[in-house]
C-alpha cells in the first residue's frame, strides 16, 4: 500500500540514523524504568500486611527509589523527545531543499501546467504533514512497541498463564489497526489532493482580486470554492470517520484485556498464586500493555497522512527535469549578437500547431521587431530564443552556435529581457534593481535608475532606495514596478536584449524617455522588440510580421507600409482618424 513511500522516506531518514538509534536507547530505557515502577508499587502493597503491621522504614526505601525511578524516566523522555525532533526536522529541511532545487529544474512547461497553489501546498503545507507524521511516529510507536514488550516480559516474570491469556487477545488490536490504516489511506490521499486544488483555487483569486471584483466575480468564486470546500469535507469526513474508529475500538479491546486480567488474576490470588502487590502489579501492566495500542493507532492515522502528503511530494521530485546540458556545453566568453532560426517548429500543445518552418537571421546591433495579432507567436520566439522551450524541430544558433550546446545559463546571460509582465521581490528597492548584478555599487543602481527615467519617483519613496517593496510591488504603481524592471536591466548591460511590451504601463510622456533611453542601450546590440503598439517600432532595422507563427512579411516601417499588406493594416488601425 504505501511501502515504496515509507522505503522512500527512511532514505531520507538514513542520514540521520545515529539520532535514531539514540533515541531507541533513551525510549527503551524510558519504558524499563516506567515498567519497573509497578514492581515497587506491588512489593511497596506488599509491606501493608494489616492494621499496626505496616513496614514503614521498608516502604519509605522504596519511595525513595520509585521517585528515582520517575525523575530518570521522565529525563529519558526529554532526550528521547530531543533527538527524534533533530531527526524530523533535518528530515523535513532536506525535503523542503530537495523540492525547491527541483523546482529550479523542472521545465517551464511543468509551471506553466500545474496551478501555483497546488505546488506552493506540496512544498509547504505536505511537508509539515510529514512532519507531523514523523514527530508522532517516533516518539509514540518507539515507546508503544517497547512498552508492549517491556509489559509482556515483567507479565511472564510474574505469572505466564494470565499473560497467555493477555496474548491470546492481542490479536484482535492489531486486526482493528490493519483495518484503519488499509481504509484510511486512500482518503488521507484524496484529502491532501483536494487541499492543494483549494491552495492553488484561492491563491488564484487573491493574486486576480481586482479582476474579481470589477467583473463581479465574487458570487461565482464562492460557488466554486463551496465545491471544492465540499469536496474536502467529504473526503475529509471521511478520513478522520475511519481514523476516529481507533480509539473506541482500541478502547473496547483494552477493556476486554482488563476485564479478563482482573478476573484470571483474582483467581490466581484468591488460590495464592498471586500476591495482592503482584495482581496490583498485573492490573497495572494491563492498563500499560493495552494503552500503546490505542496510541499506535492514532500514531497510523497521521503516518496515513504523512506518507499521502509524502506521495505528493516525492510526485514533484520524480517530475522529469528539463534536459541537462552537454557534459561538453560551452560557455562563450563573448556574444557579437549574430542570431539564427533556422526551420523551427514549435507547438506548446502536438494537437495544436502553432510555428511551423520559422526562418529568422538578426545580425549584430540589429533591432528586430515582432509584431501580430495576439496568440501568433511572438512572445513564444522569445521563450525559445532564451531556452525556455526547445524547439521541436530546426535549430536556433547564436554566432554559429547551436544554444543546445551552450549552457543555459550562459544563453541566457547574453540577453537582458524586460516582460510586459512585471516581478520584484520582498525587499529593498536597490535590491530589485540589482537583482542581476548584486555586485554592483550604489553609484551604478542610481545610475541605472536615472537612465530608465526610475530616479526621481524613487527619491519621493519614504526611505528612497532603501524603501522596502511589498511582494510583488503592491504598494508602488504598475508603471514604477515596470521602470525598476528597466532599471535592473539596464544595470547588466547585456550583450543581447529583449522587450516584450516593456512599456505597455508607463505613460506618454515617460515612454518618450525611455525610448530615447532603449536607443541609447540598444546601439551595437541585437536587440528583439515585441509590441503592440507600432509607434514604438517605427525605427526597428528589421519589422517582422507574424500571423498563425508564420512570418508573412518582413522590412522596414516605411517598405511596409508601401505594401499595404497586413501590417499596413494593423498600423492604420491604431491610427485611424475618425470624423
Amino acid at each position: 500500500m504505501n511501502k515504496a513511500v515509507f522505503n522512500r522516506l527512511m532514505r531520507f531518514i538514513h542520514p540521520y540514523r545515529r539520532y535514531l538509534l539514540v533515541s531507541l536507547a533513551f525510549a527503551t530505557g524510558n519504558v524499563a524504568l516506567t515498567l519497573y515502577a509497578p514492581i515497587l508499587v506491588g512489593r511497596a502493597i506488599d509491606l501493608i500486611i494489616g492494621p499496626g503491621s505496616v513496614d514503614f522504614p521498608g516502604i519509605a526505601r522504596i519511595v525513595a527509589v520509585l521517585l528515582g525511578t520517575i525523575l530518570l524516566a521522565a529525563v529519558f523522555q526529554w532526550l528521547m523527545t530531543l533527538c527524534t525532533n533533530i531527526v524530523t526536522y533535518r528530515t523535513v529541511a532536506q525535503l523542503r531543499t530537495e523540492a525547491f532545487d527541483k523546482l529550479q529544474t523542472v521545465p517551464l512547461r511543468y509551471i506553466d501546467g500545474t496551478p501555483h497553489g497546488d505546488i506552493i501546498a506540496r512544498v509547504i503545507t505536505d511537508i509539515d504533514q510529514i512532519s507531523d507524521g514523523l514527530l508522532q511516529g517516533f516518539s509514540q510507536f518507539f515507546t508503544g512497541i517497547i512498552t508492549i514488550l517491556g509489559t509482556l516480559g515483567f507479565m511472564l516474570s510474574l505469572n505466564v498463564t494470565i499473560t497467555l491469556v493477555v496474548v491470546v487477545i492481542t490479536p484482535l488490536s492489531l486486526f482493528v489497526a490493519s483495518f484503519i490504516a488499509k481504509h484510511s489511506f486512500e482518503k488521507f490521499r484524496e484529502q491532501s489532493a483536494t487541499r492543494g486544488e483549494m491552495t492553488g483555487f484561492v491563491e488564484e483569486m487573491i493574486g486576480g482580486q481586482r479582476v474579481v471584483k470589477a467583473f463581479g466575480y465574487e458570487e461565482r468564486a464562492q460557488e466554486q470554492f463551496e465545491q471544492i470546500n465540499q469536496w474536502l469535507y467529504d473526503c475529509g469526513w471521511l478520513a478522520q470517520f475511519y481514523s476516529a474508529l481507533a480509539n473506541p475500538c482500541t478502547r473496547f479491546v483494552n477493556g476486554v484485556v482488563y476485564a479478563a486480567v482482573c478476573i484470571s488474576g483474582s483467581l490466581a490470588a484468591i488460590n495464592g498464586r498471586l500476591t495482592v502487590g503482584n495482581l496490583t502489579s498485573f492490573l497495572t501492566y494491563a492498563n500499560q500493555y493495552t494503552k500503546p495500542f490505542n496510541e499506535i493507532s492514532g500514531v497510523v492515522t497521521e503516518l496515513q497522512t504523512a506518507f499521502a502528503s509524502a506521495q505528493r511530494v516525492f510526485d514533484l521530485l520524480d517530475t522529469e527535469p528539463e534536459t541537462p546540458d552537454p557534459a561538453n556545453a560551452e560557455e562563450p566568453s563573448e556574444c557579437r549578437g549574430n542570431v539564427d532560426l533556422q526551420d523551427v517548429s514549435f507547438s506548446y500543445n502536438p494537437s495544436v500547431r502553432l510555428i511551423e518552418h520559422l526562418n529568422l537571421s538578426a545580425k549584430t546591433g540589429q533591432r528586430i521587431a515582432i509584431v501580430g495579432p495576439t496568440g501568433c507567436g511572438k512572445t513564444t520566439i522569445i521563450n525559445l530564443l532564451m531556452r525556455f522551450y526547445d524547439v521541436d524541430a530546426g535549430s536556433i544558433s547564436v554566432d554559429g552556435r547551436d544554444i543546445r550546446s551552450l549552457t543555459r545559463d550562459s544563453l541566457r546571460g547574453m540577453y537582458g529581457m524586460v516582460l510586459q509582465e512585471t516581478w520584484l521581490f520582498s525587499g529593498t528597492v536597490r535590491d530589485n534593481i540589482a537583482y542581476g548584478n548584486p555586485d554592483a555599487t550604489d553609484e551604478e543602481v542610481v545610475q541605472a535608475a536615472k537612465a530608465a527615467h526610475a530616479h526621481s519617483f524613487i527619491k519621493r519613496l519614504p526611505n528612497g532606495y532603501d524603501t522596502i517593496v511589498s511582494e510583488d510591488g503592491g504598494n508602488i504603481s504598475q508603471g514604477q514596478k515596470q521602470l525598476l524592471c528597466i532599471a535592473r536591466i539596464m544595470l547588466t548591460h547585456p550583450p543581447m536584449l529583449i522587450l516584450d511590451e516593456a512599456t505597455s504601463s508607463i505613460d506618454t510622456r515617460t515612454e518618450a524617455r525611455i525610448q530615447k533611453a532603449f536607443t541609447a542601450m540598444m546601439q551595437g546590440r541585437t536587440s528583439f522588440i515585441v509590441a503592440h503598439r507600432l509607434s514604438t517600432i517605427r525605427e526597428a532595422d528589421c519589422i517582422l510580421v507574424m500571423k498563425d507563427g508564420h512570418i508573412i512579411e518582413q522590412g522596414r516601417h516605411e517598405q511596409l507600409l508601401e505594401q499595404g499588406g497586413f501590417y499596413a493594416d494593423l498600423y492604420n488601425s491604431q491610427f485611424a482618424q475618425t470624423s
